[in-house]
Protein backbone atom coordinates (compact mmCIF):
# COMPACT_ATOMS: atom_id res chain seq x y z
CA UNK A 1 0.00 0.00 0.00
CA UNK A 2 1.70 3.81 -0.95
CA UNK A 3 1.78 6.10 1.26
CA UNK A 4 -0.15 8.08 -0.67
CA UNK A 5 -3.46 5.93 0.22
CA UNK A 6 -2.59 7.02 3.89
CA UNK A 7 -3.26 10.48 5.68
CA UNK A 8 -1.69 13.48 4.15
CA UNK A 9 1.79 13.34 5.19
CA UNK A 10 2.07 17.09 5.60
CA UNK A 11 -0.85 17.65 7.80
CA UNK A 12 0.10 14.78 9.96
CA UNK A 13 3.87 16.60 10.35
CA UNK A 14 2.26 19.63 11.30
CA UNK A 15 0.18 18.09 14.35
CA UNK A 16 3.32 17.15 15.16
CA UNK A 17 5.32 19.78 15.55
CA UNK A 18 2.45 21.64 17.64
CA UNK A 19 3.47 18.83 20.14
CA UNK A 20 5.86 20.08 22.35
CA UNK A 21 9.35 18.45 23.24
CA UNK A 22 10.12 19.51 27.03
CA UNK A 23 13.73 19.29 27.03
CA UNK A 24 14.12 21.56 23.90
CA UNK A 25 11.35 23.69 23.42
CA UNK A 26 10.72 23.05 19.97
CA UNK A 27 8.08 21.08 18.28
CA UNK A 28 8.69 17.47 17.94
CA UNK A 29 9.62 17.13 14.25
CA UNK A 30 11.95 19.97 14.68
CA UNK A 31 13.59 18.62 17.99
CA UNK A 32 14.01 15.41 15.47
CA UNK A 33 11.72 13.32 17.60
CA UNK A 34 9.53 11.26 15.27
CA UNK A 35 11.52 8.33 13.85
CA UNK A 36 10.66 5.97 11.17
CA UNK A 37 6.78 8.07 10.33
CA UNK A 38 4.53 5.19 8.90
CA UNK A 39 1.28 5.93 6.92
CA UNK A 40 -0.71 3.77 5.87
CA UNK A 41 -4.83 3.74 5.34
CA UNK A 42 -6.26 4.68 7.94
CA UNK A 43 -3.59 4.53 10.15
CA UNK A 44 -0.28 6.63 11.26
CA UNK A 45 2.80 5.60 13.21
CA UNK A 46 6.00 6.37 14.58
CA UNK A 47 8.79 5.75 17.37
CA UNK A 48 9.10 8.22 19.73
CA UNK A 49 13.12 7.70 21.13
CA UNK A 50 14.32 9.22 23.96
CA UNK A 51 17.20 8.55 26.67
CA UNK A 52 16.49 5.99 29.15
CA UNK A 53 16.43 8.20 32.17
CA UNK A 54 13.68 10.23 30.17
CA UNK A 55 11.53 7.62 29.81
CA UNK A 56 8.19 9.28 32.58
CA UNK A 57 8.75 12.21 31.52
CA UNK A 58 8.00 11.53 27.49
CA UNK A 59 5.05 9.15 28.62
CA UNK A 60 2.66 12.13 28.37
CA UNK A 61 4.13 13.63 25.04
CA UNK A 62 3.42 10.01 23.59
CA UNK A 63 -0.16 10.67 24.69
CA UNK A 64 -0.45 14.06 23.42
CA UNK A 65 1.49 13.10 19.86
CA UNK A 66 -1.21 10.24 19.29
CA UNK A 67 -4.01 13.05 19.74
CA UNK A 68 -2.76 15.22 17.82
CA UNK A 69 -2.65 12.89 15.00
CA UNK A 70 -5.86 11.20 15.41
CA UNK A 71 -7.67 14.97 14.91
CA UNK A 72 -6.19 14.77 11.20
CA UNK A 73 -8.50 14.01 8.51
CA UNK A 74 -8.23 10.52 7.58
CA UNK A 75 -6.88 8.82 10.94
CA UNK A 76 -8.65 6.09 12.38
CA UNK A 77 -5.56 4.99 14.17
CA UNK A 78 -2.87 6.58 16.07
CA UNK A 79 -0.37 5.25 17.63
CA UNK A 80 3.05 6.01 19.16
CA UNK A 81 6.09 3.61 20.27
CA UNK A 82 8.15 5.41 22.88
CA UNK A 83 11.38 3.63 23.16
CA UNK A 84 14.92 3.91 24.60
CA UNK A 85 17.88 5.05 22.51
CA UNK A 86 20.95 2.21 22.35
CA UNK A 87 23.08 2.71 25.18
CA UNK A 88 26.84 2.76 24.13
CA UNK A 89 28.57 -0.41 25.14
CA UNK A 90 32.20 -0.72 25.73
CA UNK A 91 33.45 -1.48 23.06
CA UNK A 92 35.53 -4.54 22.51
CA UNK A 93 39.24 -4.53 22.16
CA UNK A 94 40.01 -4.23 18.60
CA UNK A 95 42.62 -6.85 17.09
CA UNK A 96 46.00 -5.23 16.49
CA UNK A 97 47.66 -4.75 13.27
CA UNK A 98 51.13 -5.12 12.70
CA UNK A 99 53.55 -5.10 9.73
CA UNK A 100 55.57 -8.26 9.56
CA UNK A 101 58.79 -8.10 7.47
CA UNK A 102 59.63 -10.99 5.10
CA UNK A 103 61.25 -14.18 6.47
CA UNK A 104 64.78 -13.84 6.45
CA UNK A 105 65.07 -10.37 7.69
CA UNK A 106 63.87 -6.53 7.56
CA UNK A 107 62.87 -5.54 4.17
CA UNK A 108 65.79 -3.95 1.92
CA UNK A 109 65.89 -0.36 1.46
CA UNK A 110 63.14 1.69 -0.39
CA UNK A 111 61.04 -1.66 -0.17
CA UNK A 112 58.04 -0.01 2.48
CA UNK A 113 56.49 -3.55 2.68
CA UNK A 114 54.01 -2.58 0.96
CA UNK A 115 51.22 -6.23 0.45
CA UNK A 116 52.80 -7.82 3.04
CA UNK A 117 50.96 -6.84 6.18
CA UNK A 118 49.74 -9.60 8.31
CA UNK A 119 46.93 -9.34 10.76
CA UNK A 120 47.69 -10.70 14.41
CA UNK A 121 44.78 -11.05 16.32
CA UNK A 122 44.65 -9.65 19.93
CA UNK A 123 44.05 -12.71 21.97
CA UNK A 124 42.36 -11.05 24.43
CA UNK A 125 39.91 -9.65 22.01
CA UNK A 126 36.32 -10.44 23.23
CA UNK A 127 32.82 -9.64 22.42
CA UNK A 128 31.57 -10.01 26.04
CA UNK A 129 27.53 -10.34 26.37
CA UNK A 130 26.23 -7.64 28.73
CA UNK A 131 25.40 -8.16 32.25
CA UNK A 132 22.16 -7.18 31.74
CA UNK A 133 20.80 -9.41 29.22
CA UNK A 134 17.35 -10.53 29.91
CA UNK A 135 14.52 -12.35 28.21
CA UNK A 136 11.20 -10.67 27.42
CA UNK A 137 8.55 -11.24 30.00
CA UNK A 138 6.75 -14.37 29.75
CA UNK A 139 9.04 -16.51 27.31
CA UNK A 140 10.02 -19.49 28.69
CA UNK A 141 13.00 -19.82 25.95
CA UNK A 142 14.74 -17.87 23.44
CA UNK A 143 16.64 -20.19 20.21
CA UNK A 144 17.56 -17.90 17.52
CA UNK A 145 18.48 -19.35 14.14
CA UNK A 146 21.33 -17.40 12.19
CA UNK A 147 23.51 -18.19 9.05
CA UNK A 148 26.31 -15.62 8.22
CA UNK A 149 25.09 -14.73 4.95
CA UNK A 150 21.63 -15.13 2.81
CA UNK A 151 19.86 -17.03 0.95
CA UNK A 152 20.51 -20.53 2.72
CA UNK A 153 16.71 -21.16 3.67
CA UNK A 154 17.23 -19.19 7.26
CA UNK A 155 13.59 -17.94 7.41
CA UNK A 156 12.23 -21.02 5.50
CA UNK A 157 13.64 -23.41 8.89
CA UNK A 158 12.87 -20.66 11.10
CA UNK A 159 9.16 -20.75 10.04
CA UNK A 160 8.75 -24.45 9.53
CA UNK A 161 10.65 -24.46 12.80
CA UNK A 162 7.77 -22.77 14.61
CA UNK A 163 4.84 -24.38 12.96
CA UNK A 164 6.31 -27.86 14.04
CA UNK A 165 7.33 -26.98 17.38
CA UNK A 166 3.35 -26.20 17.63
CA UNK A 167 2.71 -29.48 16.26
CA UNK A 168 4.71 -30.75 19.81
CA UNK A 169 2.42 -28.89 21.83
CA UNK A 170 4.02 -25.96 22.66
CA UNK A 171 3.12 -22.35 22.86
CA UNK A 172 5.40 -20.07 20.18
CA UNK A 173 6.72 -17.09 19.02
CA UNK A 174 8.69 -15.75 15.97
CA UNK A 175 10.33 -12.78 16.13
CA UNK A 176 11.51 -12.03 11.89
CA UNK A 177 14.51 -9.58 13.07
CA UNK A 178 15.34 -8.84 9.70
CA UNK A 179 15.08 -5.05 9.52
CA UNK A 180 16.03 -4.38 6.79
CA UNK A 181 13.81 -7.82 4.51
CA UNK A 182 11.40 -9.23 6.46
CA UNK A 183 9.35 -12.08 4.79
CA UNK A 184 7.33 -13.56 7.58
CA UNK A 185 4.03 -12.13 7.07
CA UNK A 186 4.29 -13.64 3.60
CA UNK A 187 5.65 -16.81 4.36
CA UNK A 188 3.00 -16.89 7.17
CA UNK A 189 0.36 -15.36 5.14
CA UNK A 190 -0.50 -12.97 7.92
CA UNK A 191 -1.00 -8.99 7.11
CA UNK A 192 -2.70 -6.37 9.10
CA UNK A 193 -1.85 -3.49 11.83
CA UNK A 194 -0.81 -4.56 15.34
CA UNK A 195 -2.74 -3.46 18.02
CA UNK A 196 -1.42 -2.10 21.24
CA UNK A 197 -1.58 -3.63 24.67
CA UNK A 198 -2.14 -1.45 28.14
CA UNK A 199 1.45 -1.03 28.54
CA UNK A 200 1.72 0.56 25.15
CA UNK A 201 3.53 -2.33 23.79
CA UNK A 202 2.69 -4.27 20.27
CA UNK A 203 0.63 -7.18 20.23
CA UNK A 204 2.03 -9.91 17.95
CA UNK A 205 0.05 -11.14 15.18
CA UNK A 206 -1.07 -14.78 14.98
CA UNK A 207 -0.96 -17.34 12.14
CA UNK A 208 -1.27 -20.97 12.18
CA UNK A 209 -1.01 -21.39 15.83
CA UNK A 210 2.27 -19.18 15.62
CA UNK A 211 2.51 -15.45 17.74
CA UNK A 212 4.19 -13.80 15.14
CA UNK A 213 5.59 -10.27 15.13
CA UNK A 214 7.67 -8.58 12.39
CA UNK A 215 8.57 -4.65 11.19
CA UNK A 216 6.66 -5.83 7.89
CA UNK A 217 3.39 -4.92 9.78
CA UNK A 218 4.35 -2.00 10.36
CA UNK A 219 6.17 -0.14 7.25
CA UNK A 220 4.45 -0.02 3.81
CA UNK A 221 4.91 -3.12 1.77
CA UNK A 222 7.67 -3.13 -0.81
CA UNK A 223 9.16 -0.10 0.44
CA UNK A 224 12.60 0.32 1.87
CA UNK A 225 13.79 0.40 4.77
CA UNK A 226 16.63 3.08 4.90
CA UNK A 227 17.81 3.29 8.45
CA UNK A 228 20.98 3.54 10.16
CA UNK A 229 22.17 0.78 12.51
CA UNK A 230 20.80 2.68 15.67
CA UNK A 231 17.84 3.16 14.23
CA UNK A 232 17.51 -0.49 13.18
CA UNK A 233 18.28 -1.76 16.57
CA UNK A 234 15.84 0.49 18.26
CA UNK A 235 13.04 -0.69 15.72
CA UNK A 236 14.49 -4.36 16.89
CA UNK A 237 13.69 -3.39 20.46
CA UNK A 238 10.33 -2.56 20.22
CA UNK A 239 9.66 -5.72 18.34
CA UNK A 240 11.59 -7.61 20.89
CA UNK A 241 9.49 -6.39 24.15
CA UNK A 242 6.22 -7.43 22.40
CA UNK A 243 3.34 -8.80 24.66
CA UNK A 244 4.12 -12.18 23.94
CA UNK A 245 2.53 -13.95 26.79
CA UNK A 246 1.30 -13.82 30.04
CA UNK A 247 1.85 -15.39 33.51
CA UNK A 248 -0.99 -17.65 33.00
CA UNK A 249 0.04 -18.53 29.79
CA UNK A 250 3.74 -17.64 28.92
CA UNK A 251 5.37 -18.59 25.84
CA UNK A 252 7.08 -21.75 25.49
CA UNK A 253 9.82 -20.71 22.85
CA UNK A 254 10.42 -17.55 21.34
CA UNK A 255 12.12 -18.71 17.54
CA UNK A 256 14.38 -15.17 16.51
CA UNK A 257 14.78 -15.39 12.59
CA UNK A 258 17.92 -13.37 12.61
CA UNK A 259 19.05 -11.67 9.30
CA UNK A 260 22.42 -12.42 7.51
CA UNK A 261 25.78 -11.10 8.58
CA UNK A 262 27.30 -10.05 11.77
CA UNK A 263 26.42 -6.34 12.14
CA UNK A 264 24.85 -3.80 14.74
CA UNK A 265 21.38 -5.99 14.89
CA UNK A 266 23.30 -9.31 15.59
CA UNK A 267 25.26 -7.41 18.19
CA UNK A 268 21.96 -6.02 19.71
CA UNK A 269 20.58 -9.32 20.32
CA UNK A 270 23.12 -11.58 21.67
CA UNK A 271 23.84 -8.78 24.28
CA UNK A 272 20.77 -7.45 25.29
CA UNK A 273 18.87 -10.65 24.90
CA UNK A 274 19.40 -14.03 26.53
CA UNK A 275 19.55 -16.52 24.11
CA UNK A 276 19.06 -20.11 25.46
CA UNK A 277 20.71 -21.53 22.05
CA UNK A 278 21.50 -20.52 18.54
CA UNK A 279 20.93 -22.88 15.35
CA UNK A 280 22.97 -22.49 12.82
CA UNK A 281 21.77 -23.35 9.21
CA UNK A 282 24.06 -23.23 5.94
CA UNK A 283 23.35 -25.24 2.43
CA UNK A 284 26.05 -27.91 1.76
CA UNK A 285 28.66 -26.17 -0.20
CA UNK A 286 32.04 -24.39 1.03
CA UNK A 287 30.78 -20.73 -0.24
CA UNK A 288 27.87 -20.80 2.07
CA UNK A 289 29.86 -22.77 5.39
CA UNK A 290 32.10 -19.57 5.33
CA UNK A 291 29.77 -17.48 5.90
CA UNK A 292 28.02 -19.87 8.22
CA UNK A 293 31.57 -20.10 10.36
CA UNK A 294 31.76 -16.44 10.81
CA UNK A 295 28.18 -16.36 12.27
CA UNK A 296 29.24 -19.35 14.71
CA UNK A 297 32.60 -17.76 15.62
CA UNK A 298 30.38 -13.95 16.90
CA UNK A 299 28.05 -16.23 18.61
CA UNK A 300 30.57 -18.26 20.65
CA UNK A 301 32.42 -15.12 21.55
CA UNK A 302 29.72 -13.74 23.11
CA UNK A 303 28.57 -16.89 25.16
CA UNK A 304 25.44 -17.54 23.55
CA UNK A 305 25.38 -21.88 23.03
CA UNK A 306 25.07 -23.37 19.58
CA UNK A 307 22.38 -25.91 19.64
CA UNK A 308 23.80 -27.19 16.23
CA UNK A 309 23.99 -27.26 12.26
CA UNK A 310 21.10 -27.35 10.12
CA UNK A 311 21.86 -28.20 6.39
CA UNK A 312 19.40 -26.93 3.89
CA UNK A 313 18.77 -27.62 0.89
CA UNK A 314 20.76 -30.78 1.28
CA UNK A 315 19.46 -32.74 -1.68
CA UNK A 316 16.72 -33.41 -4.02
CA UNK A 317 15.49 -36.61 -5.03
CA UNK A 318 14.54 -37.06 -8.53
CA UNK A 319 11.75 -38.95 -9.75
CA UNK A 320 13.21 -42.60 -8.82
CA UNK A 321 13.78 -41.46 -5.04
CA UNK A 322 17.13 -40.90 -5.60
CA UNK A 323 18.66 -37.98 -3.76
CA UNK A 324 20.88 -35.46 -5.55
CA UNK A 325 23.01 -33.51 -4.05
CA UNK A 326 23.00 -30.52 -5.88
CA UNK A 327 24.67 -28.16 -3.38
CA UNK A 328 27.88 -30.76 -2.79
CA UNK A 329 27.08 -33.41 -0.12
CA UNK A 330 28.57 -33.45 3.75
CA UNK A 331 29.33 -30.10 4.43
CA UNK A 332 27.70 -28.96 7.29
CA UNK A 333 27.79 -32.54 8.89
CA UNK A 334 31.62 -31.58 8.42
CA UNK A 335 31.29 -28.32 10.05
CA UNK A 336 29.39 -29.50 13.16
CA UNK A 337 31.69 -32.03 13.99
CA UNK A 338 34.23 -28.98 13.58
CA UNK A 339 32.47 -26.90 16.02
CA UNK A 340 31.69 -30.38 18.26
CA UNK A 341 28.21 -29.51 18.42
CA UNK A 342 25.47 -32.27 16.32
CA UNK A 343 23.79 -32.25 12.96
CA UNK A 344 20.34 -31.29 13.78
CA UNK A 345 18.93 -31.97 10.62
CA UNK A 346 19.29 -32.19 6.86
CA UNK A 347 16.51 -30.59 4.89
CA UNK A 348 16.20 -31.86 1.20
CA UNK A 349 14.68 -29.11 -1.81
CA UNK A 350 10.81 -30.07 -2.55
CA UNK A 351 8.99 -28.51 -4.53
CA UNK A 352 5.42 -28.60 -2.10
CA UNK A 353 8.11 -26.75 0.75
CA UNK A 354 8.97 -23.94 -1.96
CA UNK A 355 4.71 -23.65 -2.26
CA UNK A 356 3.97 -23.39 0.93
CA UNK A 357 6.63 -20.85 1.33
CA UNK A 358 4.82 -18.88 -1.61
CA UNK A 359 1.23 -19.47 -0.41
CA UNK A 360 1.89 -17.99 3.24
CA UNK A 361 1.33 -21.88 5.06
CA UNK A 362 3.75 -23.66 6.64
CA UNK A 363 4.80 -26.93 4.75
CA UNK A 364 3.80 -28.31 8.46
CA UNK A 365 0.81 -26.84 8.17
CA UNK A 366 -0.44 -28.82 5.40
CA UNK A 367 1.51 -32.09 5.71
CA UNK A 368 3.79 -34.03 8.24
CA UNK A 369 4.71 -36.72 5.50
CA UNK A 370 6.75 -35.36 3.19
CA UNK A 371 10.80 -35.98 3.48
CA UNK A 372 11.08 -31.90 4.26
CA UNK A 373 8.10 -32.17 6.92
CA UNK A 374 9.69 -35.01 8.85
CA UNK A 375 12.86 -33.23 8.91
CA UNK A 376 11.52 -30.40 10.33
CA UNK A 377 9.60 -32.17 13.21
CA UNK A 378 12.56 -34.24 14.02
CA UNK A 379 14.33 -30.72 14.31
CA UNK A 380 11.66 -29.36 16.67
CA UNK A 381 11.87 -32.64 18.59
CA UNK A 382 15.52 -31.80 19.45
CA UNK A 383 15.45 -28.64 19.99
CA UNK A 384 12.21 -28.61 22.60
Amino acid sequence: MSEAAGPDRTAILKALDEVIDPKSGQGLMAAGLVRGLVLREGRAAFMLEVAPADIDLYRRVRDQAEAAMAEVDGVEVSQVVLTTEVQAPTPPSMPQLRVSPRRGGPPPAGDSGRGRARVAEDPQAQLHPMVDAVKPPHVKRVIAVASGKGGVGKSTVSVNLAAALTKLGKRVGLLDADIYGPSAPTMLGVDGDPTFDAEKRLNPMEAHGVKVMSIGFIVEPGTANIWRGPMASSALRTLLNSNWGSEAEPLDVLVLDLPPGTGDIQLTLVQKLKMDGVIIVSTPQEIALIDARRAAAMFERTGAPILGVVENMAYFADSSGAKVPIFGTGGARREAERLGVPLLAEIPIEVPLREACDAGVPLLAQTTESAAAKAFLELAAKVA
